[in-house]
């Protein structure tokens, strides 16, 4: 016996057709997403553009238009005619660049900084740019060889037939890279193993750790280099006394390898435990287990933390002016009592370029790290 079987697939009739979906890429998709999603939203970009638009070209107009590019003395920067306005004087950087980035270094030996320079990108390059293999021969490179060979080029060395040139003929730009870069050199791995000290079961080890990072945290950066080039020339012999910048390299080093161990210790206390009982369950070594398994994965989670530092860093360069060392800021201000430039014009110009270099160093460091973040949320991949 056969039946019929109702079809129920078949349409009756046909549907209004649907709006197409919404862009969910392009320029317009983005704007609608992060600048007029919401009506506060919309207000708020509205406002901001407006305050642009007033501000821009007065900005534009004052820093490259109107601005005096090429000057001998300040006359060049002062506005001779009634309703011609001057800008700012960049003339005056100009002038003094030389002096800026060298500070008093011997003119005919000023190709030494120069290939210190050179060879601190190179370091920097070789370990952060990441297309350039064998990294371990860039961290060789830049913590062990490149500081020797910097030591000598700008120290100099009888040897290597290179004149001696003091530390106070040192400044400007010079100086701030310098007491950045050792402070740098010095903190990381001086910090891993202050934080390793402090979670250290060994009494000893854990107590010196505490006690160092206690005390250095607890003073500010300042009393730290007046008691480096102030006080500590007065308990050692006068033969033994180390040179000016000396103590002040020292000084920061020892004062952000504290804080360097903090956020070390941070990261670390966010591993599991488990990796420590999968790495032990291999048969490791503590220093391999920390060397092949903890570190690495601690030092992911506190890249923030370790670039807020290097930033701090670079930016405190500017309190070793308390001990009269000319640091970057400092040789801008000193050039500021040259009487063939003293008008009021010249400290925005001086302290304007100071800012721009600060702040392309940092946003740039910035930058880079959230870069690195990214390269490496492996856990956040789906």
């Amino acid at each position: 016996m056969t039946t019929s079987a109702e079809v129920h697939f078949v349409r009756s009739q046909f549907s209004e057709p649907s709006p197409p979906p919404m862009r969910t890429s392009g320029i317009v998709h983005w704007l609608r997403e992060n600048l007029f999603s919401s009506v506060l939203n919309s207000v708020v970009t509205l406002l901001i553009v407006f305050g642009l638009y007033k501000i821009i070209p007065g900005l534009v107009d004052t820093l490259i238009i109107n601005a005096v590019w090429v000057a001998n003395d300040s006359k060049a920067c002062v506005a001779d005619v009634v309703g011609h306005p001057v800008g700012v004087c960049w003339g005056f950087v100009a002038a003094h660049w030389d002096y800026f980035v060298f500070g008093q270094y011997p003119e005919t030996m000023r190709w030494r900084p120069e290939l210190f320079f050179a060879l601190e990108v190179i370091g920097l390059a070789w370990l952060l740019v990441q297309r350039i293999p064998r990294k371990d021969l860039g961290m060789i490179y830049f913590f062990i060889v490149f500081p020797i060979v910097s030591y000598c080029l700008l120290s100099g060395s009888e040897t290597l037939g290179l004149p001696i040139v003091q530390t106070h003929y040192w400044g400007g730009f010079l100086v701030s890279i310098v007491i950045g870069t050792v402070g740098i050199v010095i903190s990381v791995p001086l910090g891993i193993i202050l934080a390793l000290g402090r979670r250290s079961h060994m009494p000893v080890a854990r107590s010196s750790s505490v006690v160092v990072i206690e005390f250095i945290r607890g003073v500010p950066l300042i009393t730290v280099l007046f008691m480096a080039n102030v006080m500590f020339p007065l308990f050692v012999p006068e033969g033994w006394r180390p040179d000016s910048l000396l103590r002040v390299l020292v000084g920061v080093a020892l004062f952000f390898s504290a804080y360097m161990a903090e956020t070390v210790r941070g990261g670390l206390q966010a591993i599991p435990r488990g990796q420590y009982e999968a790495a032990q369950a291999l048969g490791l070594g503590y220093w391999q287990m920390m060397i092949k398994i903890i570190l690495p994965q601690a030092l992911k989670i506190v890249i923030p933390g370790i670039v807020n530092n290097f930033i701090g860093l670079l930016k405190d360069t500017t309190l070793v002016a308390i001990v009269n060392i000319f640091d970057f800021l400092k040789v801008i201000e000193a050039s500021l009592n040259d009487p063939v430039w003293r008008t009021s014009g010249m400290p925005f110009a001086g302290y304007l370029f100071a800012a721009i270099v600060y702040f392309i160093l940092c946003y740039g460091m910035a930058r880079y790290s959230m870069s690195v973040e990214r390269r490496l949320a492996t856990d956040n991949r789906h």
